[in-house]
């Protein structure tokens, strides 16, 4: 018989919050306590290479610029610009952000307001609110969602290539001179 959880069954899609406490350690002075680095769970994983995760918990308000290597999980609250190319970006069900966020993949399950671009996709899963422009190889809505803003879809590797003629120019063209 099935059972789920069990060793190796597969795992849903949806993105679980993580576990563990996060490793990582913001005091860096010499009395702080050290930590063991926590084992790998798995080595089949969907995670960055690293395998690293940061957690930004319900109780936590971080406001100004995030960026780093690594994927990033967010229960509490985000004002200002969030920069992870090549990582994950997952807002919680908990989760409020007010930013402009930048990453392969962005899955949203609580409320965001700001621009999202992502170079892989974007999902916004039904619990999930998203106010603002969407650029993205793939979006993903689902039912009972909310969304309000654009969708620009663009090719992998395209990045912000413009097109050759722009539609401002299109739109007039040049007078040309007529003799009789």
């Amino acid at each position: 018989m099935w059972k789920p959880n069990q060793p190796g069954t597969p795992q849903t899609p949806e993105p679980q919050r993580p576990s563990t406490p996060p490793v990582a350690s913001f005091d860096n002075s010499p009395l702080a306590p050290a930590r063991p680095a926590a084992p790998s769970v798995s080595a089949a994983s969907n995670a960055p290479a690293s395998g690293e995760q940061a957690t930004i918990g319900k109780s936590l308000i971080v406001k100004g610029e995030l960026s780093g290597s690594e994927s990033l999980y967010i229960d509490g609250k985000v004002e200002g610009a969030i920069n992870l190319p090549g990582n994950r970006v997952t807002v919680g069900r908990n989760g409020q952000v007010a930013a402009n966020i930048m990453a392969r993949e962005i899955v949203v399950l609580g409320k965001v307001r700001g621009n999202c671009h992502a170079s892989d996709r974007v999902d916004i899963r039904s619990e999930g609110s998203l106010t603002g422009d969407v650029i993205a190889a793939r979006i993903s809505i689902e039912d009972g969602a909310f969304f309000k803003g654009g969708i620009d879809i663009r090719k992998p590797g395209a990045g912000d290539a413009k097109p050759a003629a722009t539609p401002a120019a299109a739109e007039k063209p040049e007078p040309v001179a007529v003799s009789s």
